[in-house]
């Protein structure tokens, strides 16, 4: 029976490649009938229908796919089904709203990926980014603003260096993070699937993308611009303050993945550490860490930028690269107890997350492996603090865009 089905989905990818849509919508309701659970040969029948023109039949197969799609909890799958079917007719309203009961039942956890029991009964959505805090009127805002987008292989979405003006979240497909090293070698840091986010920060700092993001495969992903989300935020202030939150929650998380000393720690201890990081605002001019004292605490920078500056001993300073949203310093201070190699300042009025020499003590250094992780970044980073100061160490899985 497999074998078969296999043969018919294999035969309707054929047909489709070849322009035989009849012939391909044929193998695919096939398939379809055999298995009427199987969700992704239901949209390509609605595709496929779409494609040769029969309208009606098509949105009703997408309204058939984005209610089994919200019902299972793949959130993002069922919105990009109802932006095929306001493409096809703008005035149909009626998913969306099904969208916005189901979500403002959101009382379950969410779910794991994997198949949904039999009998499968309507059950609330998952927590998803940007979604999970706003109420049903913002929800459906949000809905409305977002926009379809699918690139090839290859494609790239975002350009490191240029200005970031939307963020986006993947339904389909896969995407690389790539960075460019010094001399123009581009390397690939870290992967993004289905569910992913990426974008806000650049978004909401207005500052440049410090990453190119590439198209691994045909990927489809919803896309919601500056313009959309000032407009959303004076009619709806809530869904500025989720994605401020968003945005200081995913920071955090990037620097507690791929801080070479932090990312020694499993999984449920960075989760441990989190709750120990305090929120910290200072105006600009205030110095946070001074060249030549202990340091009392690590920083990551949430809003803002500061000035970095070593006094040589005859007296001339350097000045390094400013650090940015996301940039951490102190760390090596606090950790091994050694004076500040320089000051650092804010440059502007700064938020920043602060994670004090007690908590360090108590979550890190405990850990195996931290002190070894120390000794070796020690000796490398002591000899070379502008280019860590400066942000552009390149490390495995930094996801910031």
């Amino acid at each position: 029976m497999l074998e078969t089905l296999r043969e018919h989905k294999d035969r309707a990818a054929q047909f489709f490649a070849s322009g035989k849509l009849e012939e391909a919508l044929a193998e695919y309701q096939v398939v379809v009938e055999a298995t009427p659970g199987e969700l992704s040969g239901r949209q390509k029948v609605a595709e496929l229908l779409q494609r040769l023109g029969r309208k009606q039949e098509a949105i009703a197969t997408y309204e058939e796919v984005a209610t089994a799609w919200a019902r299972q909890g793949w959130l993002l799958r069922a919105i990009a089904m109802c932006k095929v079917i306001l493409q096809l007719e703008p005035g149909h309203g009626r998913t969306q709203r099904m969208l916005a009961d189901l979500y403002a039942r959101r009382m379950a956890p969410p779910p794991r990926l994997t198949p949904t029991p039999k009998p499968a009964a309507p059950r609330a959505l998952p927590r998803i980014p940007l979604f999970s805090q706003l109420n049903q009127e913002a929800f459906v805002a949000v809905l409305e603003e977002l926009a379809l987008k699918v690139f090839a292989p290859g494609d790239t979405i975002v350009t490191e260096g240029e200005p970031g003006n939307s963020l986006f979240a993947i339904v389909e497909g896969r995407a690389d993070v790539v960075r460019q090293l010094e001399g123009g070698k581009r390397r690939k840091v870290a992967s993004l699937g289905e569910g992913d986010f990426f974008g806000e920060m650049a978004l909401l700092s207005a500052g440049p993308r410090l990453a190119s993001v590439v198209a691994a495969e045909r990927t489809v992903a919803l896309e919601l611009t500056r313009e959309q989300v000032e407009r959303l935020v004076r009619h709806h202030p809530s869904v500025g303050q989720v994605l401020h939150t968003f945005h200081e929650e995913r920071l955090l998380a990037n620097v507690l993945r791929c801080n070479p000393i932090l990312s020694v720690l499993s999984p449920q201890q960075r989760e441990a550490l989190a709750p120990s990081f305090q929120l910290h605002s200072v105006a600009a001019g205030q110095k946070l860490l001074e060249q030549g004292q202990p340091g009392t605490a690590l920083y990551l920078i949430l809003r803002g930028q500061c000035r970095v500056t070593h006094q040589h001993p005859d007296g001339h300073e350097s000045q390094y690269p400013v650090l940015r949203e996301g940039d951490v310093f102190g760390e090596l201070s606090v950790l091994l107890g050694l004076p500040a190699t320089a000051t650092v300042s804010a440059d502007s009025a700064c938020t920043l997350l602060r994670l004090d020499r007690e908590a360090v003590e108590r979550h890190v250094l405990v850990r195996a492996g931290v002190r070894e992780a120390l000794s070796q970044l020690s000796s490398e980073r002591l000899q070379r603090t502008a280019r860590l100061l400066s942000g552009h160490e390149v490390l495995e899985g930094d996801q910031r865009v």
